[in-house]
């Protein structure tokens, strides 16, 4: 999330919340796209991390950045962690080890957010050269050990430091060396967040093995092809997971709302002061009854803070998130976006994407994701590898991409963005399996040509 939310609008009971939800919901016209990527910057003559401070740090690529961009600071305290385009609505944020993180407009199709990706890189590369900074497009960082990874001056992020050993044992690896691609998705209404809801959640796995692109840490093989989606199983169960729930019958914004309220709280946000409430309960807050902050009652920027502190592999805002995905080449950023809209924004692509689901059980799904991060496209499914699950997937979004039609100046419409995806299921290998063959043989057992071979800008 770029920046946290400062509305004071109290709550005053649970239905605003089940109606703040349905106000996301948009015509078929009104649909748009966002993508969110992040990147980790290092530094390209030592393959070292990039501290915030310093004339060439952090904080100084940020002020670079709004110079060139001319977009709004975004400021904790005094220091700058982002910036904000107060006309398109994009934003550049930081994660907490310094990961750089691009929030895409909310666009009409796949041409306009690969323009914005491709203006944004330029950015980052022509600062990036002035600043000794590169930014490596892998969804781990593969050489620093998390000591050795800088921290972010983001209050929020120490409150989730301090309470996440208390609930895995891995979260602290998600928070400073993992880097994702995101894309998000509007829905109709009610019925339509349901039916695309359980769709991506099944299809997630998928996605996480053909975009699998993590399979270095500390300087070695980690033995997974997405480390990053191991991490995830690992980092706090009440916030994370394949939300089996979405598929009962009944499911809908309240019961989304029901298990977000039992989420526990991070933080409570008034003004400026993050109170750090790790552990406590948003019922309480709603009801005026919480043993941090008495008195206080819960707003909708609370309510908007704390959806962005659930982490499940699609995720429920006034959009839908799918959170699935390593980050990886310009060319994979684009073709997730690509993926997801193929299947969400055609009415014959939805319902055969269905099709394919179906049936598919709760054990089935959870397993899926357990042995995905491991095996990736070589998984074993229903009888077959994932890899022909996959074929499966993309031709049911490169036919919606068709069907929608949205044609760039030079008269080419959405499906070219599936290609390297394509080529990922033509060969069976996901782009960690390469760059595990490249370790062995053309780098001679070290991770460090792994910097430059992702470089995204």
């Amino acid at each position: 999330m770029a920046r946290d939310q400062n509305d004071p609008t109290p709550i005053e009971d649970r239905r605003e919340l089940i109606s703040w939800f349905e106000a996301g919901s948009k015509g078929q016209g009104e649909f748009r796209v966002g993508t969110e990527h992040e990147k980790i910057p290092f530094r390209p003559d030592t393959l070292t991390p990039v501290a915030y401070d310093g004339a060439d740090g952090i904080g100084a690529l940020l002020d670079h950045l709004q110079a060139r961009t001319g977009w709004e600071p975004i400021l904790d305290g005094e220091a700058i962690i982002g910036l904000v385009d107060p006309v398109g609505g994009g934003a550049i944020s930081l994660e907490p080890g310094g990961q750089f993180e691009l929030s895409g407009a909310p666009v009409a199709n796949i041409h306009e957010s690969a323009a914005e990706l491709r203006t944004h890189l330029a950015h980052c590369h022509e600062i990036g050269k002035l600043l000794n900074i590169g930014f490596a497009g892998i969804g781990m960082s593969p050489l620093w050990s998390r000591a050795e990874t800088p921290v972010m001056p983001k209050k929020r992020y120490r409150i989730m430091a301090n309470y996440m050993p208390k609930v895995g044992t891995m979260g602290l690896d998600m928070m400073f060396r993992t880097a994702t691609v995101q894309a998000n998705l509007d829905y109709a209404d009610e019925a339509d967040m349901v039916r695309k809801m359980r769709v991506s959640l099944a299809l997630q796995p998928i996605a996480t093995a053909l975009f699998a692109n993590s399979p270095f840490t500390d300087g070695k093989p980690n033995g997974f092809v997405s480390m990053r989606s191991q991490i995830w199983l690992n980092t706090d169960k009440d916030r994370t997971g394949m939300l089996d729930f979405a598929f009962e019958p009944g499911f809908s914004f309240e019961s989304y709302v029901d298990w977000a309220l039992d989420v526990p709280l991070y933080f409570v946000k008034r003004g400026d002061v993050y109170h750090d409430v790790a552990g406590a309960s948003f019922r309480d807050l709603l009801a005026g009854q919480l043993a941090a902050l008495p008195g206080e009652r819960a707003t909708l920027s609370d309510w908007a803070n704390h959806l962005s502190t659930l982490f499940p592999e699609v995720r429920l805002k006034r959009y839908l998130e799918m959170r699935g995905s390593d980050v990886g080449s310009e060319a994979m950023i684009n073709a997730l976006p690509a993926l997801w809209v193929g299947i969400f924004y055609d009415g014959a692509s939805l319902s055969a994407a269905e099709r394919l689901i179906a049936g598919w059980t709760a054990h089935e799904r959870q397993t899926l994701r357990r042995e995905v991060p491991r095996t990736g496209l070589k998984t074993m499914f229903r009888g077959h590898s994932l890899n022909d699950f996959a074929r499966d997937m993309i031709t049911i979004a490169r036919d919606g991409l068709r069907r929608r039609a949205q044609r760039d100046a030079e008269g080419r419409d959405e499906t070219r963005y599936l290609e390297p995806l394509e080529t990922i299921v033509l060969d069976g290998r996901c782009p960690a399996d390469h760059w595990l063959v490249d370790y062995e043989r053309a780098w001679n057992g070290s991770v460090r040509p792994a910097f430059e071979a992702t470089r995204l800008a």
